[in-house]
């Protein structure tokens, strides 16, 4: 059963400073799923001047980011792995082994040591704690990571139900995710854990899998655009200038405009299904149409100097999507975007 002394060994690692274990080497059998392949990358399109605005990055290095941004060729993709661990436990969010810790969220408890009534549990878990933190990460992760565990036999998360009626609920719904969920703490007698990075072959299979369950006997109808609003929902990022626009796409090129949280899974997905371009502030909200955009379409998010994000261009890459970098003027919370940045940008892709 779990052992009450592993978190208190790992925070006194911590504490004596004293370097972190590598949690995956403790597995006890490790294997591929799917190979390494090479896959084909283009470049984002953006206009003279786009790169030299970008002041910071998230999620990865400055100098990653734009790497993936800007890159053009083949790309060497790595193997999906799987690896398999007995004898750990989770304890408020944190999977332990002897010496080694591994967060899948952040804690409830302020040291995540006030043991509760715990199972012992075999199985496979398909989350991150990115995709426990941001909704847009669940979304193009953990949904196409759930067929992995499923396979496994006996799919698990620490994620709580989806509220009745929400994304998460109809996207669940729509894609046959019916995991055993987890609360509390556990003792695994066994766990299998996935590494589903990479953009090789057979995760562009689920990603596409997914778009056409998800838009499947809907009657999708060609529009020029979608602009997702944003506004101050989620964490700030506030394009000042967004309403204008909106408009100004609406009224010059026929383009939608949809607040997602107004909207049903449903309504997005039968919206953003046909559409040519998938537009508005860099995010989670974003996801929503990129998922069921057409191969072909462009994804352009408007993205802070401050905080440049290019996980979404690899989500659009897996789908045979185009990508438009365009970055405003700010900071990583508060900005604007010239009309004339965003229209010449959209331009590229006539």
């Amino acid at each position: 059963m779990l052992n009450p002394l592993r978190p208190y060994s790992a925070r006194m690692r911590r504490l004596l400073r004293l370097a972190e274990p590598d949690f995956m080497a403790g597995a006890v059998e490790s294997w591929q799923i799917a190979p390494a392949d090479t896959h084909r990358v283009y470049p984002a399109s953006y206009l003279p001047g786009q790169i030299d605005r970008i002041r910071a990055s998230v999620f990865a290095s400055l100098t990653e980011a734009i790497s993936v941004l800007t890159r053009d060729g083949e790309e060497r993709e790595s193997p999906t792995m799987g690896w398999r661990f007995r004898d750990i436990d989770l304890v408020d969010g944190v999977l332990y082994r002897d010496g080694a810790e591994f967060h899948l969220r952040n804690r409830a408890r302020r040291f995540g040591f006030a043991f509760q009534p715990q199972q012992a549990i075999s199985g496979a878990l398909y989350e991150t704690w990115t995709t426990n933190r941001w909704f847009g990460s669940w979304l193009m992760e953990a949904l196409a990571a759930w067929p992995l565990a499923q396979q496994s036999g006996h799919a698990l998360t620490t994620a709580v139900a989806p509220r009745s009626g929400s994304h998460a609920a109809r996207y669940e719904k729509l894609l046959g995710v019916v995991p055993e969920r987890l609360s509390g703490d556990v003792h695994f007698d066994e766990l299998i854990l996935f590494g589903d990075q990479a953009n090789n072959a057979d995760k562009i299979r689920r990603q596409v899998e997914i778009r056409d369950r998800l838009i499947a006997g809907r009657n999708i109808v060609p529009v020029p655009g979608v602009f997702l609003l944003r506004g101050k929902g989620g964490d700030l990022r506030y394009l000042q200038n967004e309403r204008e626009l909106a408009d100004r796409l609406a009224n010059e090129r026929g383009y939608l405009v949809v607040d997602p949280m107004a909207m049903t899974v449903d309504e997005l997905m039968n919206v953003c299904g046909g559409a040519r371009v998938i537009t508005g502030v860099e995010g989670s909200h974003l996801v929503h149409g990129i998922i069921a955009a057409p191969a072909g379409a462009a994804i352009v998010p408007i993205q802070p100097p401050d905080r440049v994000a290019a996980t979404l261009k690899g989500l659009s890459d897996r789908l045979g999507q185009r990508f438009g970098l365009v970055v405003a003027e700010g900071n990583d919370t508060v900005f604007t975007l010239d009309w004339h940045d965003l229209a010449l940008t959209l331009d590229l892709f006539d």
